[in-house]
């Protein structure tokens, strides 16, 4: 068996994709991304870091409200994808660089705002990437932290991950809102209140996303099917697998004297 870094699983993961992630409507839009245009928007001329932008989608936001944006990603077809999308939307202010989370090539308290969404669940090391984070930021500076989240029951979690890892190898972790305050505050943040909402994952563009194989589609399905009666209706299973998420979006700053 010829085993792949946990890195390369997410560049081969999400490279082939890339494009599908820029128009993918679950990343396109929602409540969090006003949330963070209305934030970038209140403080004119912010330097911001889209910290695994994905497809662009905050990039794009930010940039919109007026930031001067660095796109951040592992993959370069990614980072291709958001540059086509940047330019086709008029959006000149965004560049964008190549690396992981854990290790940020940027100097001490470069950015006004770091920015992350829908990214967090694929880093092999969340304590070293938020260390990172915190180093980049500057002191007056905030973070943003949008992403899918586990349900603090055990049963629910259990179910969820095991059902993202069929659908993602890189899948790493979904964290619940507690851990993510004890990781935050670990790395010198003071973070605010979790700021829930649920969105809907359609289950045919879901695993389309992901390219997963028919064995783990129909692992998922059958995982689906026998679940407790508590997790089925927690997470809102339809009978074509479609079904609801847990996602929170997080606002810390950084700790005084840190």
């Amino acid at each position: 068996m010829n085993a792949r870094s946990h890195a390369r699983h997410v560049v081969d993961q999400f490279g082939a994709q890339a494009s599908a992630y820029v128009t993918s409507a679950v990343h396109a839009a929602g409540a969090d991304l006003d949330r963070i245009g209305e934030r970038v928007r209140a403080r004119p001329g912010l330097r911001v870091l889209d910290l695994g932008c994905g497809g662009g989608h905050v990039a794009f936001a930010a940039a919109a409200a007026g930031a001067a944006v660095t796109a951040y990603d592992l993959s370069a077809e990614m980072l291709a994808a958001v540059s086509a999308e940047a330019a086709r939307r008029g959006l000149d202010r965004i560049e964008t660089r190549q690396g992981g989370a854990e290790a940020l090539p940027f100097p001490d308290a470069a950015f006004d705002a770091i920015l992350t969404r829908y990214s967090a669940h694929h880093w092999r090391d969340v304590p070293a990437a938020l260390a990172e984070a915190r180093r980049v930021l500057r002191p007056d500076g905030f973070l943003i932290v949008s992403d899918i989240v586990a349900p603090e029951d055990p049963l629910l979690d259990t179910h969820l991950q095991a059902v993202e890892l069929l659908r993602d190898p890189s899948h790493v972790r979904d964290y619940r809102v507690s851990e993510w305050r004890a990781l935050l505050e670990a790395a010198g943040f003071e973070p605010g209140s979790a700021t829930p909402s649920r969105p809907r994952m359609e289950f045919a563009s879901w695993i389309a996303r992901m390219r997963t194989p028919e064995t783990h589609v129909a692992a998922i399905r059958a995982l689906q099917a026998a679940a407790a009666a508590e997790v089925t209706a927690h997470f809102g299973i339809e009978a074509d697998g479609s079904f609801l998420l847990d996602a929170a979006l997080i606002e810390a700053r950084p700790k005084p004297g840190r």
